[in-house]
């Protein structure tokens, strides 16, 4: 994209702000003997409509923005952040003189961030996106932006123009990435530079403006120490959980939105050895794996005409001719159950997922309607034996009413009695308290050893009884 069009598209909303509709006139009939200058309801709610006083420094950003656009190089590299900043800090400064536009050293300061933000960032809300205490961010329209930290949702004082403000910043999320979001199309998922995860709506679905909802990724991603100190996991549960991954074991992270399913997988994914063939498969890239030999593919909607549309499904069929060792999904939502069931089921062990549920009994229902969703009209009996025998952990996270994370189950698949699936606990979370609304427990074992001990020790694993909670002193 050039310099001149990301320009245009980072102006302010003023220039293009749209016009007020003229005041109806009144046509009450005045009663005889009324005054002339009484204030009918009419006339009283056409007053209280009175748009508010123009922002005199909005303007003034506006002005230089606008001036900016014709004095800078419409060739610049915009990859070269320090290069471009320097020169817009000068046509800045300049400007300012040539206006006489006097403005103090915190608003000039101000006023040149803001205008960084439009042009080089995405506006208002780039002081929160580079906020590392920030985790989500919601832009339900142009004047309310909230935030998630620490779990809980606070509302920030930052807001925009207008509507039309807030679907260019939306535009310059979704162009360079080759997607769209029109009448026609009005909702979107794409991905910021750095991976966060980005859903808009806009009008006619969304009745409140243009929305934003972006799901950030730590700069630096969390590793299984940072979660074991955060309390979402034990440090038994991890070796657990490193020795199943290594002894390939398929593995299906579940939970509901916001519990942290692909933190999870991330951490997970990391266990894999470096001398294997991963393919991640996603419908926005997040996934952050550091292993070398990884093939990202990536999921791509329908275009303007309807057409080009890849989903997941086809790109699991696909992967499986692309040699893989293993398969990391970022998320089964659809008919793509199947085929990740039938992937796991030949030959490529040590495949992981994640998906929305309520429970681990609730994934292994969920598993099976998605699979009946691919329309093959599979007896039920079948679809829970593919199940079954493909999935051999089901890693359940939960977010807690005070706003933390854990994993609270970690459930063997194993196998089939009469028409149901059997399943045993390895871990349990166990709640202990409550204290200044803080949920204490831990993630327990449940003293239980998974029947595939043999496949983990066969990968040259051992792991000690205490892991499992046997002959171990149970802490309180």
């Amino acid at each position: 994209m050039s310099l001149l069009k990301r320009l245009e598209q980072g102006q302010g909303a003023n220039a293009d702000a749209q016009p007020q509709q003229p005041a109806l006139p009144d046509k009450t009939e005045k009663k005889p003997g009324q005054s002339g200058s009484s204030t009918t309801l009419s006339s009283r709610s056409s007053l209280g409509n009175t748009p508010e006083p123009r922002n005199p420094t909005a303007d003034i950003k506006t002005r230089v923005q606008n001036k900016l656009i014709n004095d800078l190089n419409p060739s610049m590299d915009l990859t070269k952040t320090d290069e471009l900043k320097k020169n817009i800090l000068q046509s800045f400064e300049q400007i300012l003189n040539e206006e006489s536009i006097i403005l103090s050293r915190p608003e000039r300061q101000k006023m040149f961030e803001q205008i960084i933000a439009e042009i080089l960032g995405f506006g208002p809300m780039q002081s929160v996106l580079d906020d590392d205490s920030v985790t989500e961010v919601m832009v339900n329209g142009p004047k309310n932006v909230y935030v998630e930290r620490k779990g809980r949702l606070i509302k920030v004082p930052i807001s925009f123009e207008n509507n039309d403000h807030v679907k260019r910043v939306i535009d310059r999320i979704v162009s360079p990435l080759g997607r769209r979001i029109d009448e026609s199309s009005p909702y979107v998922d794409a991905r910021l530079p750095d991976g966060s995860r980005v859903n808009a709506v806009i009008p006619p679905i969304s009745l409140i403006g243009p929305t934003i909802t972006i799901r950030k990724f730590s700069k630096s991603p969390i590793t299984i120490q940072q979660m074991v100190n955060f309390g979402s996991i034990s440090a038994e549960a991890v070796e657990f959980l490193k020795a199943s991954v290594y002894a390939r074991c398929n593995i299906v992270i579940s939970g509901g939105t916001g519990s942290g399913k692909t933190t999870l997988l991330n951490v997970l994914s990391g266990f894999i050895p470096p001398d294997e063939r991963i393919l991640t498969i996603e419908n926005a890239a997040e996934l952050q794996l550091r292993q070398e030999h990884v093939v990202t593919l990536e999921s791509r909607p329908p275009n303007i005409e309807g057409k080009g549309e890849i989903t997941i499904r086809q790109l699991v069929v696909n992967a499986l001719r692309m040699r893989p060792d293993r398969i990391v999904v970022g998320e089964i939502r659809d008919e793509a159950a199947l085929d990740m069931l039938q992937a796991m089921n030949t030959g490529h062990d040590g495949s992981m997922t994640t998906l929305h549920s309520n429970s681990p009994r609730d994934t292994l229902s969920r598993l099976e309607t998605m699979t009946m969703m691919a329309g093959m009209d599979l007896p039920v009996r079948a679809i829970r034996e593919q199940i079954s025998s493909a999935v051999n952990l089901i890693c359940h996270q939960e977010r807690m009413r005070d706003g933390t994370r854990k994993v609270t189950h970690i459930t063997e698949v194993l196998g089939m009695e009469g028409d149901v699936i059997t399943t045993t606990d390895i871990f349990i979370f166990e709640q202990t308290g409550l204290e200044n609304g803080k949920i204490i427990g831990q993630l327990r074992p449940t003293g239980l050893r998974p029947r595939f001990m043999d496949r983990i020790e066969a990968a040259g694993i051992q792991l000690p009884n205490s892991v499992f909670g046997i002959n171990a002193t149970r802490r309180h």
